[in-house]
């Protein structure tokens, strides 16, 4: 049993009905072929291709996977602790079904990430997200994330080319 559960399913008390267990590769088709639905924004069809499955493969021990009492999928969490930079976490994607956002999920998964990596010694955890996601800038300020970035695009702060040409992030940082 690892800090963030164990891969059986377990029960959260704050979310009754909801069972929180670590993903396995198995998940990986699963997990991607949501993101389209949950996400909805412009640019968005091919955002799954950020999630290999080498993220269910290597970092299944510190990520988390939330089904509903049907086995549907009803949110995940993809992080780790830096390997090169052990005092740091980073959490890669997150996702919660729309149907199922504003009832504290998100806020409990990183709240559980946040516990097992300050466990681990980190003292501190980063996220990004893209300038044209408002409701990930506003979901990371509210849980104590500060923005960073070296020119307005979209009208908020974000580093421009951060993952390669045109591809531009917001990038967030919050002490554990």
């Amino acid at each position: 049993m690892t800090a963030l559960g164990s891969p059986s399913l377990e029960p959260d008390p704050a979310h009754p009905g909801l069972r929180f267990r670590r993903p396995e590769e198995r998940d990986h088709a699963r997990v991607v072929g949501v993101i389209p639905a949950w996400w909805a924004l412009p640019g968005t069809a091919n955002l799954g291709l950020l999630l290999p499955r080498l993220f269910l493969q290597h970092f299944a021990d510190t990520s988390t996977v939330v089904e509903d009492g049907d086995g549907d999928l009803a949110a995940f969490l993809v992080g780790f602790r830096s390997a090169s930079r052990p005092g740091v976490a980073y959490i890669h994607f997150v996702g919660v079904r729309p149907d199922l956002r504003a009832t504290g999920l998100a806020r409990t998964l990183y709240e559980r990430f946040f516990a097992a990596m300050r466990a681990s010694g980190c003292h501190r955890v980063g996220a990004i997200t893209g300038p044209g996601n408002a409701a990930s800038q506003r979901f990371h300020r509210a849980m104590g994330f500060e923005s960073s970035g070296d020119t307005e695009i979209e009208g908020v702060l974000a580093w421009r080319d951060y993952d390669g040409p045109g591809e531009h992030r917001v990038v967030f940082a919050r002490p554990l």
